[in-house]
């Protein structure tokens, strides 16, 4: 939802928003929708946690063995000649050993097991020589005091942070949260997004195209997307190009769900009615942005629901997605907006001139070159053009005040995986 406290237009003195401005204001402006469940942990990879957590006790609770191998105390070890032990008990993980051993003897300890009080070194068994009984075991000279033992509260002290609010979960949190004996925690629900395609021209696959129409990629790909958040969607179909039918559908789906999409029909045409709709029932608060591909997104409210106008080009709708719409439904989930992490990597391409008035975002693929790795640039910059997001593996970021590439400059280099696509 949008901060009650910022309803009014997001008003700038400027024709088109720079990228870094778009973000931190979809980024600040925005509040998570507010509506929290427990589930179990084991299902709880890629949501968002309400709540901070820390271990209620050590992990581990108690000293364990690193290796399987045999427990003595070094007080009874010669470090110079090595030493003889008798073998006076077993010790399995689970299975702690609740006598005192004798002085001078040591134990058979398997990985995990509880080390008893009175040992503070496991030898590792390949390390050893034993008598054929089994009953007696040499450990080596040279061993230090100490090795092979995890102590208890190694991984995590008693009251460290596991999980800080507004964290999105990945399953290594998810281990240490068990490891801590959680077995349930609350979480932020997943954001529900209503998503329309628009236009007359734009058809679903199944039936044969007429002249002028085209099938409906942005069906499939936008789906995706979102999934790839944590975010569930619901398929609204497409608006045609009639205004009072965009008004009807744009009003129920406000009623619904938690941010509504639109791709296309994000300009100013005669057919494009979303925009005055917009502004006719809901709110804009961000349209035009000096970004290519891209450059008509809106933002925007409608009644308690988010709205989005994304461009109709395929391009553009997976550019400004993953750039603004990830954010978006970041902070819709509950969860902190982490600014996706850029590489200098050499261009193995060069651009004569660029404008300097808009960030761009070309598509590329970062590759082995003969002195490290370089980037490739797709040779076409069409936004209709499918080709270029399936041969890239990322995006090369001109800032605004590049005015032109040359061949062994070092560019900034965001790869898609930073952005939650494999």
């Amino acid at each position: 939802m949008i901060a009650p406290e910022l309803n009014d237009c997001f008003l700038h003195d400027k024709d088109r928003l720079a990228h870094v401005e778009a973000v931190k204001l979809l980024v600040e402006r925005t509040r998570t929708h507010g509506r929290t469940e427990n589930i179990p942990v084991s299902s709880a990879s890629g949501r968002y946690i309400v709540d901070e957590m820390t271990a209620p006790s050590p992990v581990p609770g108690h000293r364990n063995a690193a290796v399987d191998g045999y427990a003595f105390a070094t007080t009874d070890y010669d470090a110079s000649d090595g030493t003889t032990f008798d073998v006076v008990a077993r010790v399995a993980a689970g299975h702690p050993l609740h006598q005192t051993p004798p002085h001078g003897s040591c134990v058979r300890i398997f990985t995990g097991a509880p080390v008893p009080d009175a040992f503070d070194t496991v030898v590792m068994q390949e390390d050893v020589t034993l008598t054929p009984d089994g009953k007696t075991m040499m450990a080596p000279s040279g061993l230090k005091a100490g090795i092979n033992i995890r102590a208890a509260g190694e991984d995590l002290e008693m009251g460290a942070s596991i999980a800080t609010p507004g964290q999105k979960l990945r399953p290594q949190d998810l281990a240490a949260l068990t490891s801590a004996g959680y077995e349930t925690i609350s979480c932020y629900e997943t954001p529900v997004v209503g998503l329309f395609s628009s236009g007359d021209e734009v058809v679903r696959p199944g039936r044969p195209l007429e002249h002028g129409q085209v099938y409906d990629a942005n069906a499939a790909m936008l789906p995706a997307l979102i999934e790839a958040t944590g975010a569930t969607f619901q398929d609204l179909g497409i608006l045609p190009d009639d205004r009072t039918t965009v008004r009807q559908k744009l009003l129920e789906a406000a009623e619904t769900f938690d941010l509504v999409i639109t791709s296309g029909g994000a300009s100013l045409g005669e057919e494009d009615h979303i925009v005055s709709v917009l502004d006719e029932i809901g709110k804009r608060h961000l349209w035009q942005i000096a970004v290519k591909p891209g450059r008509p997104m809106m933002f925007g409210q409608l009644g308690q629901a988010v709205f989005m106008g994304l461009p109709g080009n395929p391009v553009a709708v997976f550019v400004c997605f993953l750039l603004y719409g990830r954010p978006l439904l970041t902070r819709l989930g509950g969860g902190t907006w982490v600014e996706p992490t850029r590489f200098k990597v050499t261009a193995d391409f060069s651009i004569p001139k660029k404008k300097t008035d808009r960030r761009e975002f070309l598509r590329g693929a970062l590759v082995s070159g003969p002195h490290g790795p370089v980037v490739r640039k797709f040779p076409k910059d069409g936004s209709g053009l499918i080709t270029s997001l399936r041969e890239a593996n990322g995006f090369i970021e001109l800032a605004e005040d590049v005015s032109s590439v040359s061949e062994g400059d070092l560019v900034d280099f965001l790869p898609f995986s930073a952005l939650g696509i494999a």
